[in-house]
């Protein structure tokens, strides 16, 4: 079975329905739980994939604000220099700009957050995961950072108004996704109880915010878990030619 690292940062922000999707398509998921003390693997040797989910520190921390991150950068660097398939989500996301060589700041426009729309490039029609997402899919926003510019020679597959690059892929098979696919309504409704500064910043309280975000998570699943399993396709190929 192909085999796929899961990096977790937080409690959070887990695999949660992504993580079922990955399973149902018949990955074993080699989950490592950061925030529990779990240890990361010094390479990707007997990984099929990578997966890098979000939290709440920054692209740019250094080690001694956030030494977790030294270890992820090292697998992220390790996916990019061998093409090994992976899939970052929002702070993963962010790292894979970083490590590739993009920029990550504040988000100019403040923070983005709950419910709402990203618009498909037209160049993702011919990318084998964004080929049959719809053009302007729900996704759900999280994140006070923005990714200000790609790495060189990255492709970008999705923009939003506030924040265009909201999806890239680095070489064939290296994903980036500023947005989640993984949270289910129970999810978002803690982010938004527990996320003050973040619900200020919208027109909505935590419990429009939430309520928003149910809303939209039906039809998440109908373009996200095939998504899911066109990823998985990656990383079982991945493993059938490293076999």
């Amino acid at each position: 079975m192909a085999r796929l690292l899961v990096v977790v940062f937080s409690e959070t922000d887990p695999s949660a329905r992504l993580g079922d999707w990955l399973r149902e398509a018949g990955l074993d998921l080699d989950e490592r739980r950061l925030h529990t003390g779990d240890r990361l693997p010094a390479d990707l040797a007997g990984h099929d994939g990578l997966l890098v989910l979000g939290g709440q520190q920054s692209a740019g921390d250094g080690p001694d604000v956030a030494p977790e991150l030294v270890g992820v950068r090292a697998l992220l660097r390790a996916a990019l220099d061998s093409d090994v398939p992976t899939l970052g989500i929002c702070l993963g996301a962010q790292l894979l700009a970083h490590v590739g060589g993009g920029r990550v700041q504040v988000g100019r426009d403040g923070p983005e957050i709950g419910a709402t729309l990203v618009a498909k490039r037209d160049v993702a029609e011919h990318d084998p995961l964004f080929g049959p997402v719809p053009l302007t899919p729900d996704v759900i926003e999280w994140h006070n950072d923005e990714i200000a510019e790609l790495p060189p020679g990255a492709t970008l597959l999705a923009s939003s108004a506030r924040y265009p690059n909201q999806a890239f892929r680095l070489g064939r098979h290296v994903y980036g996704l500023q947005f989640h696919i993984e949270t289910d309504p129970e999810l978002v409704r803690r982010w938004a109880a527990e996320d003050a500064a973040g619900i200020a910043t919208t027109p909505f309280d935590a419990a429009t915010v939430a309520a928003r975000a149910a809303e939209v998570h039906p039809d998440m699943a109908e373009v996200w878990a095939p998504f899911a399993g066109r990823f998985a396709d990656l990383v079982r190929a991945r493993a059938g030619a490293t076999a």
